[in-house]
């Protein structure tokens, strides 16, 4: 769907979100059932709109007239809340629906009547919040449309959590860090009102500054990609749990969901190309939360500086630091000295920085430490690392002390990280915390937002895509029209496709006798290979189908011999490329977000290492050199042990050519596989491709 055309459509969430009027159908008087839960939320969230109870079975629920339908309410509802029997939902929201409700809330599972619930909402363009969900909280509005106890106090605040678990939903309202939120929102199954559409109206909330999402799968990708380019537009860091990732937890998703659970690597593609910042736990998501809370952003610098009291909690935190891929600024040599100046005797001036030394006088030293790192113009963010153990009454003096200090001196994105969450003293994080300090909650989810915070930098500075050159029209008409014919194409077939999207390929020709591979041969020049060209052979060297450094005629005619006694007459002929490392380069396409152009490690690699990136097209240089440079291959193709570095820019065109392909004829392949690609110094150049067109 077009992006356009979606928002056109996309009932308005306001009714809903901002109700001014609940009808609470299903209240209750009965102590702990999800009908007096209902309106007790309401009443807990100072909601200062009418209220409706709605059961026949009683005349007043909690000092409030009840009404036996809908129907006899004195006038029609912005929000109906259902919490009746599964059974019972059909009917209710068709009675809300009669009597003018403008949105709707289901906690229902809505086992086998999903469909037809859907399609009242869709048929009155109302939304619907559910269903097997928990509701959602609006906290700007004082509105709390759910059936399931929360906190006595929530804490308003910058953050919009949007999660496909109720109970991420659950655990996040009750956290006691001090997360403030705007809106929270169990979204559940979704069949009305989806993910995006929530992202739409937070995004038109002057109060949000940070999206968090806990994903099952996307159930409008091109409204969620739309509303993702917004975010980006508007600077709104979106931080994304995505669950489903394994083969062993995408089953699980399913069944509990119902939804289909998209391959990772889609979603992998889908986060990079729009800069949202993946977390991998709820401590993660919730220690980025807390940070990208802070009103504090990375502009400037290139590294994380940390301050420790140990030397030991210093070394695993650079171990965790390298882990993650999260750097260290490389300071200056006149911040070492101004460190140097501070710190005790045998203390060396570095960053990470370990500044306890006798402990007399510490807290000056590291208070001028920090500012000192801060300082730096390397420096993006500092973090001061300890165990935030209980100091005991008063606050103004220590660790608290020196962290409240060194924040009111600057002006970077400043967060005390405690090292072991279990160990740390309440009291005195919420009292850093009340001074607008982040406090992290561990070295691996702490190393973890700071590594989303200087990714959320780097994000903004990148330039737009460039697109590439298109490939000529009547080539893409040509090749329209052969791969709409469905039927498979041969390996010269699928090597000439590529070479027309612009992707260097060996020489190769057909010969199907013992004379014409070796005319063939001699056309292209020694040393050649040969390879069966056996219809149906997909993988030829596992069929023993791949014959390699033939030297001469005599050499091609026996190797020919023994292929055409295996596998039948007809072969290629190919140049052999020059000297590099393998790389599988390809179009995969996902269900969700169609083609992704794919760079991996190649030859009989690419499956036992699973070493690959994936992007949405299209890809100019620079962000096709990203997805290289993330690959665990990538160090081999700088060069080691004697082997020349690889031409790093040709192997990166060859994949914007790639993606130029993706756009062409995407809707017609169901896959691209070119590998290997031998990428040397010289440039790199395709020796084997496999397409397979849509059947």
């Amino acid at each position: 769907m077009d992006p356009a055309a979606s928002e056109a459509i996309r009932p308005s969430l306001r009714p809903m979100l901002e109700a001014r009027s609940v009808a609470v159908v299903g209240a209750s008087v009965k102590a702990g059932s999800l009908g007096e839960q209902m309106m007790v939320e309401l009443a807990r969230g100072g909601f200062p709109g009418e209220v409706y109870p709605v059961n026949p079975s009683y005349d007043e629920v909690l000092g409030r007239r009840c009404y036996p339908s809908v129907a006899d309410l004195p006038a029609p509802v912005d929000l109906a809340i259902i919490g009746v029997a599964n059974q019972r939902v059909e009917r209710a929201l068709a009675d809300a629906v009669a009597a003018g409700a403008r949105s709707a809330v289901t906690f229902s599972s809505l086992h086998g009547i999903a469909d037809s619930v859907a399609a009242i909402a869709r048929d009155a363009g109302i939304p619907l919040c559910g269903g097997n969900g928990m509701g959602f909280l609006n906290l700007d509005r004082d509105l709390r449309a759910t059936g399931f106890a929360t906190p006595d106090r929530l804490r308003p605040g910058p953050v919009t959590f949007i999660s496909h678990s109720g109970s991420a939903f659950a655990a996040l309202a009750f956290n006691d860090r001090g997360i403030g939120f705007n809106l929270v929102v169990s979204s559940g199954q979704e069949i009305v009102t989806r993910m995006d559409d929530y992202i739409a109206y937070a995004l038109d909330q002057p109060t949000t500054r940070v999206l968090a999402l806990l994903l099952e799968t996307v159930r409008d990708p091109e409204g969620f990609r739309a509303q993702l380019a917004r975010a980006a537009g508007l600077g709104v860091p979106v931080i994304a749990l995505k669950v489903g990732r394994t083969e062993a937890s995408k089953p699980m998703v399913t069944a509990h969901s119902g939804a289909l659970a998209g391959e990772h690597g889609a979603y992998e593609a889908l986060f990079d190309a729009y800069g949202v910042l993946e977390a991998r736990t709820l401590e993660d998501m919730a220690d980025a939360m807390e940070l990208f809370a802070s009103p504090r952003r990375v502009r400037t610098g290139s590294g994380i500086a940390s301050v420790h009291d140990s030397g030991g909690e210093r070394a695993l935190f650079a171990d965790v630091a390298e882990d993650l891929g999260v750097p260290f600024a490389s300071i200056a040599e006149a911040t070492r000295s101004r460190i140097a100046d501070v710190l005790d005797e045998g203390l060396v001036a570095e960053n990470p920085l370990d500044a306890w030394g006798t402990g007399i006088d510490a807290d000056r030293i590291f208070r001028e430490a920090i500012v000192a790192l801060h300082d730096d113009d390397d420096t993006a963010v500092v973090a001061f690392v300890v165990d935030l153990t209980r100091q005991g009454e008063p606050y103004d003096a220590g660790y608290l002390q020196v962290a409240d200090e060194v924040f009111a001196a600057t002006t970077k994105p400043f967060c005390v990280i405690s090292n072991l969450p279990t160990a740390m003293a309440h009291e005195e994080a919420t009292w850093l915390r009340a001074r607008g300090i982040p406090v992290l909650e561990g070295t691996d989810s702490g190393l973890a937002a700071l590594g989303m915070a200087l990714r959320h930098r780097d994000v903004g500075r990148r330039e737009p895509v460039r697109p590439p050159d298109p490939i000529p029209a009547d080539v893409v008409a040509r090749w329209r029209e052969r791969l709409g014919a469905g039927a498979p194409l041969s390996e010269r077939e699928a090597l000439a496709l590529i070479a027309d999207a612009g992707l260097p390929v060996v020489e190769v020709r057909p010969a199907s006798s013992r004379e014409t591979a070796v005319n063939a041969a001699d056309g292209i020049g020694y040393p050649v290979v040969l390879k069966t060209a056996a219809a149906g052979v997909s993988h030829k060297s596992d069929v023993g189908g791949v014959v390699l450094g033939l030297a001469d005629a005599a050499a091609v005619g026996a190797a020919y011999d023994d292929l055409a006694g295996r596998l039948g007459p007809d072969v290629l002929v190919a140049a052999t490329a020059a000297p590099g490392l393998e790389v599988a380069l390809g179009l995969v396409v996902d269900p969700q977000f169609g083609p992704l152009v794919l760079v991996a490690a190649g030859g009989v690699l690419v499956e036992l290492l699973h070493d690959r990136t994936l992007a949405m097209p299209p890809l100019d240089r620079p962000r096709a050199r990203a997805l290289i440079d993330r690959l665990a291959i990538r160090p081999l193709l700088a060069g080691m042990r004697g082997r020349a570095a690889a031409d790093i820019d040709a192997l990166a065109d060859a994949l914007v050519r790639l993606g130029a392909l993706a756009e062409a004829v995407g809707d017609l392949v169901g896959a691209v596989d070119v590998n290997p690609v031998i990428a040397g110094p010289g440039g790199c150049v395709a020796v084997d491709a496999l397409v397979e067109p849509v059947p």
